[in-house]
């Protein structure tokens, strides 16, 4: 049967009559991408049957990163069998595993010549093995090609089966990230499927295997500080390494509301509260998002240092 993708993310908690959406600051606003390396790389991707998140999810660093020769590879497809309410990757029934997609990344990267690769996925929760044997195949035909790239994951929870992580955990990336997007009073609202405990479960078992471990979190999103802050800790609390703070952006008027835009001078403070809390590495502003200058995050102490 074909794939049915969607992009309605409305939920029962959704008010049926969004209010106006809130005017973005001048520092949120971004360039749109152009250039001969961005669309060199789009023509790459696109000859290889390769999909980024940084077009699905509609990324405002997109023109930045290309435009520097570096994109974040999505693999398991483009569609999602999650429906987060902030997620602008299209939800429906995906396509049968494509089991030559990690040599194609490999070459990929490959050809791109990068030092540093980033690789994340939609989620599959209707396979038995959560998509982690292509994980896992994928991050061993990047270093057979690429020996000298080091990589970051950003990946799923696999719904809490954690043969299915040990997976992730064998290969050892230099990097295993694994977002808790929000607060735990919004879990249920932002990431329908997700549960806020599972997620730090993942971070703690990634880091009891002896990985380098990363997450990120929106703001904007309605939550208070203090909220952000019990996040912060819980996080860190379960051996969490490095931490993206960004701002929530809407992707479209069928997503979750921006409900406030937070200040750079906001975003500083929670950066230094972080590394009071103990974290190695906190990547903090209005615009950071999951993999924004994540070849930093592999080294222990740069965030302290820089």
């Amino acid at each position: 049967m074909p794939a049915i993708p969607t992009r309605d993310r409305i939920n029962s908690e959704t008010p049926e009559a969004a209010p106006m959406p809130l005017r973005r600051p001048s520092y949120i606003r971004v360039r749109a991408p152009s250039g001969e390396t961005y669309e060199w790389l789009q023509s790459l991707m696109r000859k290889k049957s390769l999909h980024t998140v940084c077009e699905e999810a509609g990324c405002p660093n997109m023109g930045e990163c290309w435009g520097e020769g570096t994109a974040t590879f999505m693999i398991l497809g483009n569609i999602c069998t999650r429906s987060c309410g902030f997620c602008a990757v299209a939800t429906g029934r995906p396509d049968p595993v494509d089991w030559d997609e990690p040599q194609r990344v490999a070459e990929a990267i490959h050809l791109m010549s990068v030092k540093h690769a980033v690789i994340t996925s939609v989620d599959r929760d209707e396979l038995q093995d959560g998509g982690s044997i292509i994980w896992a195949n994928t991050i061993k035909a990047v270093r057979a090609l690429n020996p000298e790239t080091t990589l970051e994951t950003l990946i799923p929870d696999f719904r809490g089966q954690w043969d299915n992580l040990q997976r992730i955990i064998d290969v050892a990336p230099e990097v295993v990230s694994h977002n808790l997007e929000t607060v735990e009073r919004l879990t249920r609202k932002v990431r329908i499927q997700a549960k806020f405990h599972r997620s730090l479960e993942v971070i703690r078992r990634l880091k009891d295997g002896g990985m380098r471990t990363k997450s990120g979190i929106m703001l904007g999103l309605g939550e208070t500080r203090e909220e952000v802050l019990e996040a912060m800790q819980a996080l860190a609390d379960n051996g969490l390494d490095v931490l993206t703070l960004g701002q929530y952006l809407q992707p479209s008027t069928k997503h979750l509301p921006v409900v406030r835009f937070v200040h750079p001078d906001e975003f500083a403070e929670l950066r230094e509260r972080g590394y009071e809390m103990g974290l190695d590495f906190v990547e903090s502003g209005p615009l950071v998002r999951s993999s924004y200058h994540s070849e930093k995050h592999v080294i222990p102490g740069y965030g302290r240092n820089a």
